[in-house]
Formats: structure tokens, sequence, C-alpha cells
């Protein structure tokens, strides 16, 4: 799949967020561009205007990692975004492999489950960059209730937060969770351009969702790895939960994300109803539901 589209429109975006000001050039008259002109872009990465203007229009395969980083520098990219240019770069190689793994069709090994099983004070789940929720301990999967409980579809946390009203229940912060949430698909589209699944789902969400159709044309990507966020959840009530997210060595692709309480907290206390009616709610063996019910649709 070319492209050429998405690199040409992150360039553009990211140059248009810079001033002159911000890099140390003179503001001058008459500009007519929100940012940065490409001529400004191009001194300031140490390349000829005709050979950023190429760039910028798509072509950056065989860019080499040098020019990238000065590209980074002169457009005050942060990490997330730097590592972005680069998946586009390597995404347009003629040479780069694309990095296909079917939901429906991957299950976790056992120890994995093992793993996940062992976790009992907080949700742990695995999910892939769509987002797909593929397999979890018992209170992921009452944390993420209503994600499953979505008719006719495998869960996911992106087609949840944007076609279900539910969601801004769940998310006190829904506009920042939304934000976060694109920013995390963004990212993944650059790093497996190819990938049929993804395509599917963005195509999905910008014809049904204006809030996701605005956001996704913004262009911000993210590095999802730790942080707090607050919850309602409609069983026990809001709870304030940290996280880390941790990529799988032994599955490029795919993360694993453990949700805890403050020990001792409000959302702790929370947190151990939740279990409790997780319980009676599944019974045993619940942890396994989520990959076999997102296999098998």
């Amino acid at each position: 799949m070319d492209n050429r589209a998405e690199v040409r429109e992150f360039l553009t975006s990211r140059r248009a967020r810079v001033t002159p000001d911000d890099v140390g050039l003179p503001a001058g008259t008459n500009r007519r561009v929100a940012g940065l002109r490409r001529t400004e872009v191009a001194i300031l990465a140490g390349v000829s205007v005709e050979y950023y203007t190429k760039i910028e229009r798509g072509s950056i395969s065989g860019a080499s990692p040098e020019i990238l980083d000065a590209l980074a520098k002169a457009l005050l990219l942060d990490d997330a975004e730097r590592a972005h240019l680069f998946d586009l770069a390597h995404a347009a190689s003629p040479v780069a492999r694309p990095r296909r793994r079917n939901p429906k069709s991957w299950r976790p090994h056992e120890s994995l489950q093992w793993i996940l099983d062992a976790i009992t004070d907080g949700p742990a789940f695995v999910r892939n960059g769509r987002l797909d929720i593929l397999a979890t301990n018992t209170l992921a999967r009452a944390f993420y209730k209503d994600t499953f409980d979505m008719p006719g579809q495998p869960p996911n946390i992106a087609r949840f937060t944007f076609l279900d009203a539910r969601a801004h229940d769940f998310s006190p912060d829904w506009e920042r969770f939304a934000d976060i949430t694109v920013a995390i698909l963004r990212t993944e589209a650059g790093r497996d351009p190819h990938n049929k699944e993804l395509h599917d789902l963005i195509g999905e969400l910008s014809t049904r969702s204006t809030e996701f159709r605005t956001r996704w044309g913004s262009h911000d990507v993210r590095h999802h790895g730790t942080g707090t966020k607050t919850f309602h959840h409609p069983v026990v009530g809001e709870m304030t939960l940290a996280y880390e997210g941790m990529e799988m060595e032994s599955e490029p692709g795919l993360s694993i994300t453990v949700y805890a309480a403050e020990p001792g907290s409000a959302s702790a206390e929370r947190m151990q109803l939740l279990a409790s009616w997780a319980a009676g709610e599944y019974g045993q063996n619940t942890s396994r539901m989520p990959a076999q019910e997102s296999s098998e649709r």
C-alpha cells in the first residue's frame, strides 16, 4: 500500500505547527503559511529545498537515518513523532515487509495465559496495535465488560470508544481518552501500513464517527507506555488507576497492559469489589473467554 499521502500529510501538519520563533528564525513579512516554509525546514535540516520538497511530497523511500534525524530536529518532533517518521520511511522502502497477524486466528500460548492469570490485583490484558483485546485475566474481562458486550463485534477499545455511548460514562475525561486512542492507531498505521484489518477499522470509524474523523486528520502519534487514568465502571464506580504497557519480545506488535490502584485507596477497595463481582458473574476460567470470543466471531 502506497503511503506517500500519509508521509505528505504528516510532514505538512508538523511543519505548520512550528513557528520561526520556535527555531530562532526571523518571521519576516508577508508569510503565507501557518508555520515554517519548506525552504526554512530545508535550511534547518541541512538539505536542499528540492530534496526536502520531494520528501514532503511523499518520496521518502531511501532517506538515510541521518536525514530523517535532521528533519526530526528541524520540525521539533518528540520521540513518538520521530519514531513515526522512521516508520513511514521504513514502510516506503521496497525491502520493507508488512507485519501481519490476524486477530481472528491468534491464540495466547498457555504460559502467557498463566502469567495473565497470576496477576490478581488489577486488570491485565494483551492487545495489538489495532486495539483488539486478545487475551485477559479475569479482572480485565470484568473491567472491560461493556467493550465485550458490543453486539456482533470482537472486543476492540477504539470501536467501543467512538461507537458506543457507554464509553463517555466509562471514561470521564473522554476527550483526552479519544485523543490517545486515535494517536495509538495513527502510530500503528505508520508502523504497519499494509495491515488490512487496521485499515478496515479506520475506514469504519471514519465513516461512522465525526469525532474520530476529526482527530484522525490531526496526524498526532503517541508512545503509550505509562501513566494514570480515571474510569467510572458501571458496577463499582470511579477508579483512578496507574497503568504500564510492555511490548512483548516474543510477539512483535503485541503488548501487555496492567492496571493497578494505589494500595489502601478507595480505588483499591473498588477493585476488590470488582474482583468479587467478576467471580460471581463469570465463574471459573473467565480469563480465557476474550481470546476465544475475538477469534470465533
